[in-house]
């Protein structure tokens, strides 16, 4: 079975990948598959975002797809970012230029305040238009300054650092972070269901 990851995110995929792997599925992005279309995410929520995504490559393949919409709500912002992550510091900014964005926004708040949690909404649509929806999250502090450089289009993967962990996210092995990420909790519910299928 082909299973169609709606994301150009090589980051991302290489994370649902490993996730994924050990399913009898040939998992395929949209650039494998030759999809240069985009899908416009003005949902108001996670779900809507991560459904538009899933729908959006299954209508252009007629395959299962598998889509995800993360936020990062941080609790001194009242939830700001949330669902506009990767986009609150402008639009077309670099990975660098958002995790910069956001230590300037936080540049004022005390280690105690600087609390947030990502959320990943994890969808699988089917041929037929089923839907199938996953939920995982991390709770964790924001840094004063990068530990390191981030991942590709992951701005925030060298500033935050998960409870109870020593590494931020980029400090990780895939392996690490799938284990206790708000993407690898998601993707696991999504491996199972999809394991019985």
């Amino acid at each position: 079975m082909d299973l169609i990851l709606s994301t150009r995110n090589q980051s991302k995929a290489e994370q649902i990948k490993a996730v994924l792997g050990t399913l009898p599925l040939r998992i395929l992005t949209l650039e494998d598959v030759g999809v240069t279309a985009e899908v416009v995410e003005d949902g108001s929520t996670l779900e809507e975002n991560a459904l538009k995504k899933a729908h959006f490559a299954c209508r252009l393949t007629s395959r299962w797809a598998v889509a995800d919409d993360t936020g990062l709500f941080i609790d001194v912002l009242n939830g700001r970012p949330g669902i506009h992550a990767a986009r609150w510091a402008g639009r077309d900014k670099t990975t660098e230029e958002i995790m910069r964005y956001t230590l300037k926004v936080l540049k004022d708040a005390l280690p105690h305040q600087r609390t947030a949690t990502f959320r990943t909404v994890a969808v699988a649509v089917s041929p037929q238009g089923q839907e199938h929806i996953f939920v995982g999250e991390a709770k964790g502090v924001l840094l004063a300054g990068p530990r390191c450089v981030p991942q590709p289009k992951m701005p925030y993967s060298a500033i935050f650092v998960p409870d109870g962990q020593p590494k931020v996210w980029a400090e990780m092995s895939v392996e690490e972070e799938n284990a206790i990420s708000h993407r690898g909790k998601a993707f696991r519910q999504l491996r199972e269901f999809l394991s019985e299928l």
